[in-house]
């Protein structure tokens, strides 16, 4: 469905996504990296366990909640990629704190 239009003159950055190593160009969100690569859901619902992805690309609905790096509930549509980030897909509703 997404993909780049001229992949010869853009510089690239490596990142995993669910385990796999993908490259995709610097500068671009989370969300566009997910889509990019061919993702069909980025979190799955708390109640439902409905898949999810970006929808609104801006910040408003919070459908593209991921794990970056290991911290949940980031906004993959608010946050640029950087090299070796690892992005995993959400599954329900993530704990904010780690268990004592």
């Amino acid at each position: 469905m997404f993909r780049l239009v001229d992949d010869t003159s853009v510089e690239m950055l490596k990142l995993s996504i669910e385990g796999g190593e993908y490259e995709v160009p610097v500068g671009i969100s989370v969300a566009a990296a997910v889509l990019l690569c061919g993702f069909n859901k980025v979190r799955n619902t708390p109640v439902t366990g409905s898949p999810r992805l970006p929808y609104c690309m801006m910040g408003i609905c919070f459908d593209c909640l991921v794990t970056i790096d290991g911290i949940p509930n980031q906004q993959a549509c608010q946050l640029e990629v950087h090299e070796n980030m690892a992005i995993e897909i959400q599954q329900g509703a993530a704990e904010l704190l780690p268990e004592r």
